[in-house]
């Protein structure tokens, strides 16, 4: 080992794959993980559901501040939750809807790779996608039919817009409008 190997230029130079963006995601795996394994993935589930649910808030509210409107239609609400994952480099689209649901697909999630085997991770499109849909339209329903989580290799999530015979039917989280 020379004299200049512990040097600050020294240590930038070496092929060490860390920036902001990946610590947060190893992070953010690790935490979820360390969740998984001491309480259970439903439980883990529940708390990363509680974050989901504050961040569908806080981004609802930011694009309707934004649109400068106070709710959002069923176009709007579409609309958001594609940018919104967009910006965070999700590869969401829409595969098909109607005035019941949203069928979206993805072929990039956010936590990249780390997501793989954290399926409590998930909770986080359901909550903000169902939150959104809730406190703008009244209901939503969010099923993960596909994840890159369980190693699907895509997304399939379907948001359903009101209650429905399929909607009951569906395994999925609920979300109402909070009054």
């Amino acid at each position: 080992m020379n004299d200049s190997s512990g040097s600050p230029a020294a240590l930038a130079q070496l092929p060490v794959r860390l920036d902001r963006d990946l610590f947060l995601r190893k992070l953010i795996r690790h935490l979820s993980g360390a969740l998984q394994d001491v309480v259970g993935l439903e439980e883990a589930a529940g708390f990363v559901s509680i974050v989901g649910q504050r961040m569908g808030d806080e981004l609802g509210d930011a694009y309707k501040a934004a649109l400068d409107t106070t709710q959002l239609d069923r176009d709007a609400v579409r609309d958001v939750c594609l940018d919104l994952k967009r910006r965070i480099e999700g590869d969401f689209y829409v595969i098909e809807e109607d005035d019941e649901k949203i069928v979206f697909g993805n072929r990039a999630c956010p936590f990249a790779e780390q997501v793989i085997g954290r399926s409590a991770l998930c909770m986080m499109t359901s909550n903000v996608f169902g939150t959104i849909a809730a406190q703008n339209l009244g209901y939503g329903k969010v099923v993960l039919e596909e994840t890159i989580a369980r190693g699907d290799g895509r997304c399939r999530v379907v948001l359903y817009l009101q209650q429905s015979t399929a909607a009951d039917r569906a395994d999925g989280r609920e979300y109402f409008r909070a009054d």
